[in-house]
């Protein structure tokens, strides 16, 4: 049943993706080149409609099968909503927090999914949160999530490549801890994105939108805490590497702008793919080595789920000082942030 719905979400979204872009053009609803876009012509900008229709599809389908919470549904209708009214008329950030907000509600009351116990790092001990903490904390990391994806989606095949990444970390941690429920929305999300894929790659044909960021951020987030809240057998990294990509560099963002005293609500040209693409990767190259972090975070979700305590505690430092790294070398924070490249660069002086 798991190929069937992957099989059905590849072919509901290479379907209904085409749609969309006659229908983009068709009402208008195009992105223009400019200073921060990297296309230099109109491209139709509500493909997250497609993606939503396909989820929709795949949620019907999923329900023959298994027990599945309407207000998950219902969540994912409001999330895209949301991100289709930015889309057509420009909502303000506080609109579309609300939006966020207002679908997580749906989630959380509705569907029951909460963070109900929050795993102490390298051990199998937890300690349950009580409901009036697990609440505020659930409501930011869905909002968190949702809003880590869109920043990412600069580039063509980006946020959906990397959320189909994390998509398939979900599922392969899915199988392995033997949560059905999981495993089916995972492989919708997977089988959605790649379909859509076939027309997002460079060059685009058509982008997915705040309405398909969005969404995908949204459930994925979501997902996330439906497949990682047993007690004993998960870390709280976990769910943290799954979306490291789209997680890290939200919160290099955050440091950048309160660094430069910017709001965090003003967008600049200083993320990941815009850094890669300053360093001289092709626009294709740089949305490879970025889907390539992807995978590494992935790998390293699932390997730290199956290892030892110590062998975890390895595998986390060593992620740390190759995050530091990256981070330095890039100069995404600032160019004269480099703590420990100049410590290799004495040492390497030193030897020499």
């Amino acid at each position: 049943m798991l190929i069937f719905v992957f099989l059905i979400t590849i072919l509901s979204s290479c379907l209904l993706t085409p749609v969309m872009i006659k229908f983009g053009y068709a009402i208008k609803a195009v992105d223009e080149p400019g200073e921060r876009r990297v296309h230099k012509k109109a491209v139709p900008r509500i493909g997250g409609i497609a993606l939503i229709a396909t989820f929709i599809i795949a949620f019907f389908v999923i329900s023959q099968f298994v027990d599945l919470s309407y207000g998950i549904l219902l969540g994912v209708l409001i999330i895209g909503a949301t991100g289709l009214l930015d889309d057509l008329f420009q909502l303000t950030p506080i609109q579309k927090i609300i939006g966020q907000v207002l679908a997580a509600s749906v989630v959380i009351f509705m569907s029951g999914i909460t963070i109900q116990y929050i795993n102490v790092p390298f051990s199998n001990e937890a300690v349950a949160v009580p409901y009036w903490i697990s609440i505020p904390i659930t409501f930011l990391w869905i909002v968190i999530i949702t809003n880590a994806i869109n920043l990412i989606d600069g580039l063509d095949g980006l946020a959906a490549g990397v959320s189909g990444i994390a998509a398939v970390s979900i599922f392969v941690l899915s199988i392995l801890m033997g949560n059905v429920v999981v495993a089916f929305l995972s492989i919708a999300i997977i089988g959605a994105v790649i379909g859509f894929l076939f027309y997002n790659f460079n060059p685009a044909k058509i982008f997915m939108g705040d309405c398909g960021a969005l969404f995908l951020g949204f459930i994925l987030a979501v997902v996330s805490l439906m497949g990682f809240k047993q007690v004993t057998t998960i870390s709280l990294l976990i769910p943290f590497l799954i979306l490291g990509v789209p997680i890290i560099d939200t919160a290099i963002a955050i440091i950048r702008r309160a660094i430069q005293n910017k709001p965090i609500t003003i967008a600049d040209k200083s993320h990941l793919h815009h850094k890669l693409l300053e360093f001289g990767y092709s626009h294709k190259q740089t949305v490879l080595i970025i889907y390539l972090l992807a995978t590494v975070f992935g790998v390293t979700a699932v390997a730290f789920s199956q290892v030892s305590s110590m062998a975890s505690t390895i595998i986390f430092i060593a992620l740390v000082l190759f995050i530091e790294v990256l981070i330095e070398k890039f100069s995404l924070i600032s160019r004269t942030y480099r703590p420990i490249l100049q410590m290799f660069d004495k040492i390497k002086n030193k030897t020499s």
